[in-house]
């Protein structure tokens, strides 16, 4: 013993000397062990060698020491020596399934693809010498354990590779465990294989498979890259709960399924242990195929169809009923949808009339006044009804339904884009009016002569030939006095079209607007059932010109409601012309009279100055 001890100690000064005259040594490395290695999956050993002198390649020998075989070695497999391998493993070295990969010249590894349970025992990894001198440590040594495979793995229910609609959700149950006396951790992968196109632009499809989502080795929730946003959005979810036998049952759950989630789906279960050196190591692994999914996209499946169909001819002040309904969508409900009645007029102006939001909120257009006079309801699942309680002039038109869907978001954020939006076919609405006729006659009363300052009173005579309540609304209208140019011709009236300009407006329901045309104070009222009044209080100067009244007619519906007939007419023009006041008359020769005597003031006293100047000069000449 002592002996040994000896020559331990004089190797290690001799090696000790090297180093300091050669500043390495040889050196073998193995990981720490004991290593313990799954029955029927593959093991890896990982050997390298430094402080080498010799080419930067260096060849490796395996040697196994079974722990039912004393001291005695077996030659496993060489990088130099073909024939190296002894009788047990001739036949997996020469198939493959006993190896050595070399990572770069000085670092290699074992790979055993199926442990068997007489693998177990000592690994010895040696390196032939290539040094000068024989210093340093030439081999290394690890104890593997093969431990029995306990990981079990399966499913309740496959996918039936039927297609599912583009936004439902899917579910998928996996269950896995493992029993073994070592500390051994479990993790759960659900993915997806797919099929794309390969690179080399022929057109071969290659496999690629997917990880959608995990629980690690460390017992933590991780998603795949491509997978990351969804599962931050909550699309994606993955739960552990306890089953029967100490298994666990991982749920893994997919909302707003997309057409790329189309693919077959397995689980993977892996069983994990920490070695020695603080490294995570995957020892055991099986995966289990879950079927195909099919997402068929709702551009296949999605339709949406307005009725009636075609065009429908109503009476003023009839209700409309407008159905509109949408097939092919998912069937659990948890997609959001906005629905939109679209109005486009005669002259080609599509405009909002109501919509309903995914929230189930209703509101309406530019027409406010439909607020009262119409519903958007949801009748049942997919379909929904437009109603109008009274029909208006105003209402004819073809309607469309546009249903926009949020596929697999039952509410979507104000940024969220819909995944797909469809309109049907339109329907026309024809409306019949009742006749209506509408006549105007404006006229300025009997009276003295205009004058700046005056009060100019304006009648409009409307008369509205109808059958039921009708109402004139009265708009006043004002267009400057045309410009005369004179020419060769003689004096011609300009020809530009003006737009006239609104001075006031009396509504059918007693409402007065005034607008800011007028310089003077305006007033507008109804003296009878058909006669009206404008009333323009100190005219001034910027207050003449044409005036005309424009009167529209307006009738009642059953309901109450009142609604514009579209039958209008405009009067003729009445000319406003304020004459000077007889002050202003008086005023004008008063001005002109007083500069014609300055003036002549101013001519009597430069004559007077110019001869009185004259004369003095001559007296002057003369002394």
């Amino acid at each position: 013993m002592k002996s040994a001890m000896a020559l331990m100690k004089t190797a290690v000064l001799v090696c000790l000397q090297y180093v300091l005259q050669h500043a390495a040594c040889r050196e073998v490395t193995l990981p720490k062990g004991p290593l313990y290695r799954v029955a029927g999956f593959s093991l890896s050993l990982p050997c390298n060698v430094s402080g080498y002198e010799g080419p930067r390649t260096q060849n490796f020998e395996w040697y196994l020491t079974r722990d039912d075989s004393g001291d005695r070695q077996i030659g496993v497999v060489s990088t130099a020596d073909e024939s190296f391998p002894y009788k047990p493993f001739q036949s997996r070295v020469a198939n493959g399934e006993v190896r050595v990969d070399r990572d770069s010249g000085d670092k290699v590894r074992l790979v055993v693809q199926k442990l068997r349970t007489d693998d177990q025992g000592a690994y010895e990894c040696t390196t032939p010498n290539t040094d000068s001198k024989y210093f340093g440590t030439y081999g290394a040594s690890v104890v593997v354990k093969v431990i029995p495979d306990t990981l079990q793995i399966s499913y309740s229910r496959s996918l039936s590779g039927q297609p599912i609609p583009e936004g439902a959700e899917v579910t998928l149950t996996c269950s896995a465990s493992i029993r073994s006396e070592q500390l051994t951790h479990l993790s759960v992968t659900f993915g997806k294989r797919g099929g794309q196109v390969g690179s080399d632009g022929g057109g071969a499809e290659a496999s690629t498979a997917q990880e959608i989502i995990s629980i690690d080795k460390l017992l933590g929730v991780v998603s795949g890259r491509a997978y990351r946003k969804r599962y931050d959005d909550g699309e994606l979810t993955l739960e552990k709960r306890n089953g029967e036998g100490g298994q666990g049952v991982y749920v893994m759950k997919m909302r707003a399924l997309q057409p790329d989630d189309s693919g077959s789906y397995y689980c993977e279960a892996a069983q994990w242990i920490l070695d020695l050196d603080r490294t995570w190591q995957k020892i055991a692994h099986r995966t289990l195929d879950i079927g195909n999914l099919t997402v068929q996209p709702l551009s296949q499946s999605m339709s949406v169809k307005s009725s009636p169909s075609g065009q429908v001819t109503l009476q003023v002040g009839s209700p409309v009923l407008l159905s509109c309904q949408i097939n092919g969508l998912p069937s659990d409900g948890n997609s959001g949808m906005l629905v939109q009645w679209m109005k486009t007029s005669s002259a080609g102006v599509e405009v909002e009339v109501c919509r309903m939001s995914p929230e189930g909120v209703v509101s309406w257009g530019d027409d406010l006044s439909r607020s009262s006079g119409g519903s958007l309801e949801k009748v049942s699942k997919g379909k929904y009804s437009l109603k109008l309680f009274s029909a208006r002039p105003s209402d004819s038109g073809e309607y469309t339904c546009v249903v926009s869907v949020y596929a697999g978001r039952r509410i979507p954020t104000e940024s969220s884009a819909a995944t797909i939006s469809q309109r049907s076919e339109g329907v026309t609405i024809n409306l019949k009016s009742k006749d209506v006729v509408v006549a105007a006659v404006a006229q300025l009363p009997r009276g003295p002569l205009l004058k700046r300052g005056s009060t100019a009173t304006l009648i409009c005579n409307v008369t509205v030939t109808t059958t039921g309540p009708a109402q004139a609304q009265v708009r006043w209208l004002r267009r400057p006095v045309p410009e005369i140019k004179t020419g060769d011709a003689g004096p011609t009236e300009a020809a530009a079209e003006v737009i006239p300009e609104i001075v006031a407006t009396l509504m059918y329901d007693g409402v007065v607007s005034m607008y800011n045309g007028s310089s003077s104070e305006v007033s507008v009222d109804r003296l009878s059932a058909d006669q009206y009044r404008l009333r323009i209080h100190a005219a001034c100067d910027q207050d003449q010109g044409l005036y005309a009244c424009h009167a529209e007619a307006w009738s009642q519906d059953p309901h109450g409601g009142w609604y514009n007939t579209g039958a209008k007419a405009e009067s003729n023009t009445v000319t406003v012309y304020l004459y000077s006041r007889a002050a202003d008359l008086l005023f004008i020769p008063l001005v002109a009279g007083a500069a014609a005597a300055l003036l002549v003031g101013v001519v009597i006293i430069a004559t007077v100055t110019c001869c009185f100047m004259s004369r003095l000069a001559k007296q002057r000449a003369h002394k």
